[in-house]
């Protein structure tokens, strides 16, 4: 029992590792509060995780260059809307307004827009296909409370790094780099739908 979940762990938390979703929850923590971001990034995960084990192998058969292609818009359109974003004025102190309560968006707000940018971006993951095929061979509860617990330990970890960058990076260089990062990741998707 132990065993499976604890696979189901290790390689969904190492494949997630240098996703796009850890990359999105990064950065949306150093807007808005870390558990919040957590919070809705956790309940996407969980919602991709449900459907991975109920589908099983289902999912192995969506189209991936149609997957691949909406996957490289979403990341430009993100690029894009981070490098326009970062060369807007900011606050004097170099503290982030929303970050000290001025305007900060509730609870719901942030977790739902966690929510949704994990969401769309898991589609046809790595980790989702990986949980998916686990489940076809293992009990898919064990399965799925293995892949739920690694992808929330690296919503964590994303969380807590994009926390304390802020004391480390200015806000506008942060959202440069990510903006780059999400750039390349949106390229290399837009070459994978293209080549099949």
């Amino acid at each position: 029992m132990w065993t499976v979940v604890g696979i189901a762990f290790v390689v969904t938390f190492l494949a997630e590792l240098p996703d796009k979703s850890m990359f999105a929850s990064l950065v949306l923590s150093t807007r808005h509060r870390p558990a919040w971001v957590w919070a809705g990034a956790a309940a996407a995960f969980t919602v991709h995780m449900a459907i991975a084990v109920t589908a099983g192998q289902l999912l192995a058969l969506l189209p991936h260059r149609i997957v691949d292609a909406i996957v490289a818009v979403l990341f430009v359109g993100a690029a894009v809307a981070l490098w326009v974003t970062s060369f807007a004025s900011r606050p004097q102190d170099g503290a982030d307004a929303s970050r000290q309560g001025q305007g900060r968006p509730s609870f719901l707000r942030v977790a739902g827009t966690s929510f949704a940018v994990v969401f769309i971006a898991e589609w046809g993951d790595v980790t989702q296909l990986t949980a998916a095929n686990l489940a076809a061979r293992y009990d898919p509860v064990l399965v799925f409370a293995g892949a739920t617990l690694g992808l929330w330990a690296v919503a964590a970890v994303a969380v807590s790094v994009g926390a304390k960058s802020l004391d480390l990076i200015p806000m506008a260089w942060l959202s440069r780099i990510c903006g780059l990062i999400l750039l390349a990741l949106g390229g290399y998707a837009a070459f994978a739908a293209v080549t099949g």
